[in-house]
């Protein structure tokens, strides 16, 4: 073999070995809730993540945006991108509940769920595509507190958090966020509790994207996040067991 074919040899070989290595290397990427901003860094400090409302970032995993797993703030929408071949099927991670929170100083003087009739009280919620919105319009329901509530709303957001910011910075009188977000920001807002009996199923739900090109690293961290390590670092964030505990028997 002639020097000259050695050495383009070696050059592809050399780009080979980095090529796969590239592969490797490659950055996990994370569409996940907004309400996991805190916790999910904690499980994987070395993945890239986009955290925005579950409807958006379903949305754009269907135009093709580049993401390894799809963490929901609900079982429906990864459900739906599962029956339409966008991820594999999803499983419960995690679960949560939601709450009211006030402003510190509570200027309309909001002491549980049903003053939010209230005339002239402003209230913030999520819109309904969101996975929180559509809960807080089911605890509305549930209530049948639907037609008054909502004559009192002032703002839709694209997610949990802008409804946290919006109440915590005193541009509404209350709004509906999960337990784990009210606990982001303990010196700016009061929560509120909703009845046991009101509350929907809050139950989150991941899977491989379909389109991943990295999906034994996405294996790996739905794999992170179901371990006992992972799970005991979102209940340190205020998120509730995955399984519902079982009543004890007397």
């Amino acid at each position: 073999m002639k020097l000259g074919t050695l050495a383009l040899v070696g050059v592809v070989a050399a780009f080979a070995i980095s090529g796969a290595a590239a592969r490797t290397n490659t950055t996990l990427t994370v569409y996940a809730a907004a309400s996991l901003t805190d916790a999910f860094p904690k499980i994987a400090p070395g993945a890239k993540f986009s955290f925005a409302g579950s409807n958006a970032l379903a949305t754009q995993i269907r135009k093709g945006a580049p993401a390894d797993v799809f963490a929901s703030a609900n079982m429906t929408l990864p459900k739906g991108l599962n029956k339409d071949g966008f991820c594999s099927k999803p499983v419960v991670f995690t679960r949560n509940t939601l709450v009211v929170i006030v402003p510190k100083s509570n200027p309309a003087n909001i002491r549980n769920v049903y003053d939010l009739r209230k005339p002239g009280v402003k209230i913030v919620i999520a819109a309904s595509g969101v996975p929180v919105g559509t809960y807080t319009l089911q605890v509305l329901k549930n209530m049948n507190l639907t037609a008054p509530v909502l004559a009192n709303v002032v703002s839709k957001e694209t997610d949990v958090r802008e409804v946290l910011a919006k109440i915590a910075l005193g541009e509404g009188d209350a709004g509906f966020v999960y337990s784990t977000d009210a606990k982001t920001v303990p010196g700016k807002v009061k929560t509120i509790k909703i009845p046991a009996w009101a509350q929907p199923k809050v139950q989150y739900g991941i899977c491989t994207v379909t389109a991943s090109t990295n999906k034994a690293a996405a294996a790996a961290f739905i794999k992170k996040v179901l371990s006992k390590k992972g799970q005991k670092i979102m209940r340190s964030y205020g998120f509730l067991p995955r399984v519902k505990p079982k009543p004890k028997k007397r």
